[in-house]
């Protein structure tokens, strides 16, 4: 698959082309006018043109034809043209690849685009990158490798150019000693972040290579550096490290870029005195079958999240006993397999509850990131590493569960740029609550449970939603940020009424174009008692 510039002055027409390449997986990129298709396709280099030739007048679309193929001789244009005339006799007929008249049916532009790409993606078959690499220990220490890596020609959101898997080895690859990294990031150089485990002193020498079977056939990998931390035992870090699990992927997500472990927190705790380690796995995506309307409402993020292992430690930070989340969300007592003291776990269900039961081909050794979450919801870590947000909306894309702002189209969402991200701490007896928010230049709520009952967060504690918003939206347009408490009916309980707490609210934010965290623009420590049927704003 590619990258196609679609250029077009006609917004809606544009959008829908847009969402029908990308769910053929091609990454789009889109431009509404000739000043910003030059821009675009400066910086973006597509592979392939789709030119609207009257955008409004046919001179726009020849000279972006003549400057296009000057700049790119490579590059293949695919012209739509109202009028064929517009090319009659014109140089700039023998500069495009395919011309087709207006109105096109759907699978008429895709078997164009399907044509002209033949010769592109020959140009993007994967480099073959191998590397090794020497460092020494001076005392036997639990080490964490620190990769600089990136995978020319992938991208997250593109279907056969999601990433390349990289085959990681130390001293030559014993079985143990091997484990791979999935380059989510793409193209863009990006720290991987991986523990090697217990290594005994001296030199060693770590081994990068393209794992040619799992890895995405337009993708390729390039390496660009190493650093590498020991953690002796003697260090307030090695609990941490020594207890962090060992993730294999489960076979049927073996080649298919879903469902990929991106991170690995961890938490500190105490039981009667004695230190817990709780781990989180952060997932690329929710595969278990929850309308990813509702994880957006209740999550306020389509990642999935979850505990997968708890070590209880004695005073001396030795493992007393631990436990892992098993299917149901059943926290049950963990005998199984370890490498040295990291348990082996593998997810067993379509939401990532794990067992020690098996292994498989794919091996996660993520270092695992010490956090304190103690006034913010788990969703806070995602706010810390942007590229978690970024990761999930191509994985969305390519999945097809993006569209349109302002319609319905069954489970699919909103680019998540478009939501404002609420982050509140409430109590709910008998009820559910939800985020509704005011814009300065509208005479309406919108909200986070559109409406529907079982899309209000039920749960108690640090929570998170989002509430989707125009394209754009600024934080001086929002006027007003409100909650609205309502009845929750259960199978076994049919309550008539209840109350929702707002204790707090942390932060409220945008994202902005890269996915990253913008300021929090509003937040509040008055707590508002809600009963249900009621909307009460909330006030700084």
């Amino acid at each position: 698959m590619a990258r196609v510039l679609a250029v077009d002055d006609d917004a809606p027409a544009l959008e829908i082309r847009k969402l029908l390449l990308e769910r053929s997986g091609h990454e789009v990129i889109t431009a509404g006018d000739a000043t910003s298709a030059r821009a675009r396709f400066q910086e973006t280099s597509p592979d392939t043109v789709l030119l609207d030739l009257r955008m409004p007048e046919a001179e726009d679309g020849l000279s972006l034809i003549r400057e296009f193929r000057a700049a790119a001789p490579q590059v293949r244009i695919v012209v739509l043209a109202g009028w064929s005339a517009d090319l009659d006799g014109r140089s700039e007929a023998g500069m495009v690849d395919e011309v087709l008249p207006k109105p096109v049916r759907s699978e008429r532009l895709l078997s164009a685009i399907t044509k002209v790409l033949a010769l592109v993606i020959l140009c993007l078959q994967p480099m073959r990158a191998q590397q090794s690499v020497s460092f020494r220990i001076d005392t036997p220490s639990e080490v964490v490798a620190d990769l600089d890596l990136s995978s020319p020609g992938a991208d997250w959101s593109a279907g056969g150019r999601e990433a390349a898997l990289a085959e990681i080895t130390v001293d030559g690859g014993a079985s143990r000693r091997i484990q791979h990294v999935m380059l989510y990031a793409g193209a863009a150089r990006h720290t991987y972040s991986i523990f090697l485990g217990m290594l005994t002193a001296g030199q060693h020498k770590l081994g990068i290579a393209r794992q040619a079977d799992y890895s995405a056939a337009g993708a390729g990998l390039e390496s660009h550096g190493a650093r590498f931390r020991n953690v002796a035992r003697a260090s307030g870090e090695y609990a941490v490290l020594a207890h962090a699990p060992v993730l294999y992927a489960p076979e049927n997500t073996a080649g298919k870029f879903t469902d990929v472990p991106m991170m690995v927190y961890a938490e500190r705790s105490n039981e009667n005195g004695a230190p817990v380690l709780m781990y989180t796995v952060i997932f690329s995506n929710e595969d278990g079958g929850t309308s990813t309307r509702a994880l957006m409402a209740r999550w306020g993020r389509t990642t999935d999240v979850e505990y997968v292992y708890k070590a209880y430690l004695n005073q001396d930070g030795s493992l007393r006993r631990a436990t892992i989340q098993g299917r149901g969300h059943q926290e049950i007592e963990f005998d199984g397999r370890r490498d040295g003291t990291h348990p082996l776990l593998i997810p067993v269900t379509d939401n990532n509850m794990v067992s020690g039961e098996a292994t498989s081909a794919i091996r996660y050794q993520i270092a695992p990131v010490m956090v304190d979450l103690a006034g913010h919801s788990r969703e806070r870590v995602m706010d810390d590493y942007p590229f978690s947000y970024r990761v999930m909306a191509q994985e969305l894309a390519r999945e097809a569960k993006l569209r349109p702002f302002g319609t319905v189209d069954g489970n699919k969402i909103s680019d998540p740029r478009n939501y404002l991200y609420i982050e509140a701490r409430v109590k709910n007896e008998d009820s559910g609550v939800a985020a509704v928010v005011h814009l300065k230049r509208e005479d309406r709520w919108r909200s986070s449970y559109l409406g529907r009952e079982d899309y209000a967060i039920e749960r108690s504690g640090w929570v998170r939603t989002a509430v989707e918003l125009p394209p754009g939206t600024h934080a001086d347009e929002i006027a007003e940020i409100g909650f609205t408490c309502i009845v929750v009916r259960q199978k076994e309980h049919v309550p008539t009424s209840g109350t929702c707490r707002v204790e707090e609210v942390s932060k409220a934010f945008l994202l902005d174009t890269e996915y990253r965290a913008r300021p929090p623009l509003w937040s509040a420590t008055r707590a508002v008692e809600i009963p249900t049927g009621e909307t009460v704003v909330a006030q700084p």
